[in-house]
Formats: C-alpha cells, structure tokens, sequence
C-alpha cells in the first residue's frame, strides 16, 4: 500500500452539447422551416434563393446549424468547409437583406421556446452571422 493520497477525481465539468441542449435535429428542423417558410414569401429575401424549391437551401442551413452547434457533421462530409463569406458573395447584402433574414430568423427562434439562456446564446450568434454576412452598402 502506498502512503500517498489518491488523486482528487476530476472536477472539470463535460463541455455541453449545445445541438443536444437546444433540442437536437428536431428542433433545428422547426427552426429552419419556419425560418424558409418566411423567406418563402418574402420579396427581399426570396430572390437570393434561385432554386425554384428552397429544399435545398432548407437542407444546407440545417446542416450547418446541427454541425456549428455540436451535431453530426454531416455538412462538412457533403459540403467542405463552409466558407460563409465566400458563398454568399453572389448576393447583395446590405443592411435591408440582414434586417429580413433576421426578422425571419427572429420569428423561428421563438417557435422554439427556448429558455432565455439558450435564446440568448442561439440569437447571438445569429445575429453576429447575419452582420457578418453584409457585403454592401444601400
């Protein structure tokens, strides 16, 4: 037997799961459709969307929010890195298109009914996207 104390166990806390905690692929779904079901309809936000169907421009966002968030990585796997400037350099976006992404993006945040923590951390994030998105001015 040794006269030395055991270690202390780890005190370190497990990093969180952010994907888990906001509700994992079902929840980022809700997010995304509602989100696209805005954007729909939207006469500033919809010709940014060329695609006849938003299925897929659905199917990239959502992607890329489970793997940003902590979920599979599936984006990556299908899409590369996702270089966000570079693929929306097509597009104009100046500050009346980050307005109604966000707006849209408000709208399905909300859906969630998220606790106000974790609205706060989505949102945040979000809205740092969207301002980091402008290429233009108006």
């Amino acid at each position: 037997m040794s006269d030395q104390p055991a270690a202390p166990a780890s005190t370190a806390l497990p990093t969180p799961n952010y994907f888990e905690l906001l509700g994992g692929e079902d929840a980022f779904r809700l997010l995304v459709d509602e989100f696209y079901a805005g954007v729909a309809t939207d006469p500033v936000m919809r010709p940014m969307y060329p695609e006849e169907d938003l299925g897929p421009a659905n199917e990239r966002l959502r992607l890329f929010l489970i793997q940003y968030w902590g979920g599979p990585t599936t984006y990556s796997q299908e899409r590369g890195h996702p270089r966000l400037r570079m693929r929306h350099a097509p597009f104009v976006i100046g500050s009346v298109e980050r307005d109604a992404w966000l707006r849209h993006m408000r709208h399905a945040v909300d859906v969630l009914e998220l606790s106000p923590e974790l609205d706060k951390m989505l949102w945040d994030y979000l809205e740092r996207a969207a301002f980091f998105m402008v290429n233009a001015d108006h």
